[in-house]
């Protein structure tokens, strides 16, 4: 596959111009990178009006994904979230009808921004069983009872799937639902942009979804920040045409050649022997899970390349730095690791030689997802004069800005909500303490 993007600067450099352009750094530096980082100079192409290798490349990745079209974005996923939603609002088919979207409440706090910048109303779908912070799986039937109930059709349904932890949503079976309804469906596909490669695809695009957003970076050989905003064949056409002034409206005028250099690069090492890679990776993770679920340790179900181990997560943390290795994320109750095929073998060789003990939970499990009232719209609450108080002191105040750590940036107290004692215990068990009120 041609990699547009990488044979351009490829071309420039070895032309031996002299740099009368953007950036600073003039293709010198301290990093070493600087040399391959340009600026829209002619022939580079513009990521939001691009028309050539920009253009050309993005046609790469749409043939690699199954997508009616993709698009690059330079500042992750959180970029793609905000587009994705100010589409759907768009081009809704009651636009005098005060716009609402329907989402998990695990949703990541992109959403909240979005619903702040574009003033629509969120209404949460809730697990109907054990959920977390971090997981809120939706049942199709819940969904379509809760379509069926409400009074204004929401302009989208919003899922994350994979969750932080692993945890995977019935993108098929809600997608179906979604359709019935008229409704289209929004997936947050951050951590999943390796599923279209499994042997059988497991990708949103593969299973109904109308517009999802890759992190490529999170799981592909990408830059931080590198991500693809994909759209179905089967979407509204409008979503397509709107897409590249969705993604402007959010982004920079300056996004960075290197991650848009390392998406392009990205799509020939797809088109190679990268699924084989991630096959062979997802048999090494397998195993590793056989291993530990034998000696005892609690391994949650979920996506192929991502171990979560249930229990005292701050000190599997602490045993897995100890042996060398830095996990992804880690509360009191869960440690999650999460694999590409660029880790060595002998990541894997310390992950075993660390874990050798199961870590039960410590203290009180976490507790249930609040579900306070709401005082005010996100955007109010967004826009808000505030301040910022200690938790204890927040009871019955509104909450402002969204709360919460990051990772995994999942609000536990929401904009225009108001703060409960039950939010409080809930912000103090994952080490919040302070948060901002409405004045």
């Amino acid at each position: 596959m041609k990699t547009p993007i990488h044979t351009f600067v490829t071309h420039y450099l070895e032309s031996g111009l002299s740099r009368l352009h953007m950036p600073g750094h003039k293709g010198r530096g301290m990093l070493g990178c600087e040399v391959r980082d340009i600026t829209e100079i002619a022939g580079a192409d513009a990521l939001y009006a691009a028309s050539g290798i920009v253009a050309e490349s993005e046609k790469n990745a749409a043939a690699l994904f199954g997508a009616g079209a993709t698009f690059y974005a330079a500042e992750g996923s959180s970029q793609c979230v905000r587009a994705m939603l100010y589409l759907a609002m768009v081009n809704r088919a009651d636009p005098a009808a005060r716009p609402v979207a329907l989402a998990a409440r695990n949703a990541h706090k992109s959403l909240l921004y979005a619903a702040a910048l574009c003033d629509f109303d969120v209404e949460w779908l809730f697990p109907e069983g054990e959920g977390s912070l971090c997981a809120c799986p939706v049942a199709p039937a819940a969904l379509a009872a809760r379509l069926d109930a409400m009074v204004v059709k929401p302009f989208c349904a919003f899922v994350t799937s994979p969750d932080y932890l692993g945890g995977m949503q019935d993108v098929r079976g809600l997608s179906a639902v979604c359709r019935r309804h008229g409704v289209p469906l929004i997936v947050d596909n951050a951590h999943g942009a390796y599923l279209r490669f499994l042997p059988e695809s497991l990708h949103p695009m593969d299973l109904g979804a109308d517009m999802c957003c890759d992190s490529a970076h999170k799981t592909l050989p990408v830059l931080n920040g590198g991500a693809y905003l994909h759209v179905s064949r089967a979407a509204d056409p409008r979503f397509i045409e709107g897409a590249k002034a969705a993604l402007e409206l959010f982004g920079s005028t300056s996004p960075s050649w290197l991650i848009l250099q390392s998406l392009d690069l990205c799509n020939a090492r797809l088109a190679g022997d990268y699924p084989a890679e991630i096959a062979r990776t997802v048999g090494q993770v397998g195993a590793l899970k056989r291993r530990l679920s034998d000696r005892g340790f609690e391994i949650l179900d979920g996506e192929p390349m991502k171990l979560t181990l249930r229990g005292d997560g701050l000190q599997l943390a602490e045993d897995l730095r100890r042996g060398g290795v830095e996990c992804e994320y880690a509360d009191k109750e869960h440690a999650v690791l999460m694999f590409a095929p660029d880790n060595p073998d002998s990541d894997f060789n310390r992950i075993d030689a660390a874990l050798r003990v199961p870590r039960p939970l410590r203290g009180t499990p976490a507790p249930a997802l609040p579900r306070p009232a709401r005082a005010m719209n996100v955007r109010q609450a967004v826009f808000a004069p505030w301040e910022e108080v200690r938790a204890e002191e927040a009871v019955g105040r509104v909450c402002a800005a969204p709360t919460a750590s990051c990772p995994p940036a999942v609000p536990v107290a929401v904009s225009g909500e108001t703060v409960t004692a039950e939010v409080v215990k809930a912000l103090r068990y994952y080490g919040i303490d302070r948060l901002r009120v409405c004045k």
